[in-house]
C-alpha cells in the first residue's frame, strides 16, 4: 500500500483479475507498448490542405532504443547479454558487476512471452469499451479515492494545472485505484522481453537498461520491483524510462518512489501530462454534431492540427454548450460507435496529451469521462460527457 494515501477497497471492485488479460491492450498504458490505432473512424476523405493544418503538439525526445549488438536475434544470446552489459554501463554509468549480478537473478518467463504474443481480443466498439471503465463501481471508487486524498491531489493540481480528477482517473483506469498493479518481477519481465521477444527487443532492452539506471539513481533494488508483464510499475504503471525521465519527488524527501509514495505518484502523473503538453484550464474534448451533408472524415493523426473552422467546413461542429478552444488551437475528429449509433467527438490538445499515456483514443475518452464523473459526483448519462 502506498503510504499516506488512503482509500477503501470495495468488494465489488471495478476491475477483476479475470479481466486483466482481456484489458492488457487497454490498461498498463504508461508502459507505451501499444501501437497507435490505424484509424479513429471507419472511412476517410482526403485530408485538408497541409497549409491549413496547425503545428503538432511539441513532444519530448524519443526514449533510447538498445543497439543491434544487443537485440539482433541472429547473435548468440550470451554475446547479446555481454553487449547489453557494456551498453548499459557506458550509457548510464552503472557498474558492470552490478548489472551482471542482477542479470544472474533474472528468470526467463514463457508466460510473459505468451501474454504479449497472444492475439488481441476482437476490436471493441466504444459502446463495448466504455462500460469497462465507466461504471458505478469505478466512479464511486474514484470519488472515494479523491475524497480521501483530496489535500495532496489538489496541491498537485494547483502546482501543475492538471486537474486532480484526471490524476485519479488515470490511476482508476490503469490499476483500479492501486488494487491491480501487476504480479511479475519487473526484472524478469524486461529480461524476458529483451532477449526472448525480437519483435520489440530494441524497446524492451532499452527499458531494461533504464531499469538498472533507475536502481542506481534511486537506490532501488531492482530485483524487488513488481509490475505488469510489460515491466510497468506502480499505481501509474510507469515504465523505467518514464520513471527516470518524468517521475517527481512530490513530498521533498529526496527520493522518487512511484511504487511506495502516493505524493510522488500524484506529482509524477501530473508531470507526465505537463511534459507532453497539458494546457492549464483548457478543455479536453467536446461532443460534436455532424451536418446531414457532411462526408465521413477520419484524420490520420490524433494531433489537434485541424482548426475548428476547417472542421466546421467539413460539417463537424461542437454541440451547443460544449467547450471550444481559443483561436490558434485545433482539434482532431473521432468517430465512434456508441450505444445510440455514431458519436462524433472533437479531441483538443489536452485530449492528445492523454493519448500520450496510451495511444488509444477510446482510452483517452474513458479517462476524460471518468474524470468528469468523479468531479461531478455522479455517472454521466448514456455515452455523453464533455
Amino acid at each position: 500500500m502506498i503510504r499516506r494515501a488512503s482509500f477503501r477497497l470495495f468488494s465489488s471492485g471495478p476491475l477483476s483479475l479475470a479481466l486483466v488479460p482481456v484489458l492488457a491492450g487497454f490498461a498498463l498504458a504508461a508502459c507505451a507498448t501499444q501501437a497507435p490505432p490505424a484509424s479513429v473512424a471507419a472511412a476517410a476523405q482526403p485530408a485538408a490542405s497541409t497549409s491549413a493544418l496547425l503545428p503538432p503538439v511539441p513532444q519530448p525526445p524519443e526514449r533510447p532504443l538498445a543497439p543491434p549488438a544487443v537485440t539482433d536475434p541472429a547473435l548468440p544470446e550470451a554475446q547479446r547479454i555481454a553487449a547489453f552489459v557494456d551498453y548499459t554501463a557506458s550509457m548510464y554509468g552503472v557498474d558492470p558487476a552490478v548489472i551482471r549480478a542482477e542479470l544472474a537473478q533474472a528468470q526467463f518467463k514463457q508466460n510473459i512471452i505468451d501474454a504479449i504474443s497472444r492475439p488481441a481480443e476482437k476490436v471493441r466498439s466504444w459502446a463495448q469499451y466504455r462500460p469497462i471503465f465507466l461504471n458505478d463501481a469505478r466512479i464511486e471508487g474514484g470519488r472515494a479515492f479523491y475524497a480521501e486524498n483530496r489535500a495532496a491531489l489538489d496541491k498537485v493540481a494547483a502546482q501543475t494545472g492538471v486537474p486532480a480528477e484526471y490524476i485519479v482517473a488515470i490511476i482508476g483506469v490503469e490499476t483500479s485505484y492501486g488494487r491491480i498493479t501487476g504480479k511479475y518481477r519487473v526484472l524478469d519481465a524486461l529480461y524476458t522481453l529483451a532477449f526472448g521477444y525480437p519483435k520489440r527487443a530494441p524497446f524492451f532492452a532499452g527499458e531494461l537498461a533504464q531499469l538498472f539506471a533507475l536502481g542506481k539513481d534511486e537506490g532501488i533494488d531492482v530485483a524487488t520491483l513488481t509490475g505488469s508483464y510489460a515491466g510497468a510499475m506502480g499505481w501509474g504503471q510507469f515504465m523505467p524510462s518514464s520513471y527516470r525521465n518524468w517521475g517527481k519527488d512530490g513530498d521533498g524527501d529526496g527520493r522518487r518512489d512511484l511504487v511506495g509514495d502516493s505524493d510522488d505518484v500524484f506529482a509524477s502523473i501530473a508531470n507526465y501530462f505537463v511534459v507532453h503538453g497539458w494546457q492549464r484550464g483548457a478543455p479536453v474534448a467536446a461532443r460534436a454534431s455532424r451536418a446531414d451533408a457532411a462526408a465521413d472524415f477520419a484524420p490520420d493523426t490524433l494531433d489537434p492540427v485541424y482548426p475548428l473552422p476547417a472542421l466546421a467546413q467539413r460539417g463537424y461542429t461542437p454541440q451547443p454548450g460544449e467547450p471550444t478552444v481559443a483561436a490558434g488551437e485545433g482539434a482532431t475528429l473521432l468517430t465512434l460507435d456508441g450505444d445510440a449509433g455514431k458519436e462524433y467527438w472533437l479531441g483538443y490538445r489536452n485530449f492528445y496529451v492523454i493519448t500520450r499515456y496510451n495511444h488509444s483514443p477510446m482510452y483517452a475518452l474513458s479517462v476524460h469521462q471518468l474524470a468528469q464523473a468523479i468531479r461531478a459526483g455522479s455517472a454521466p448519462a448514456g455515452s455523453d460527457g464533455a
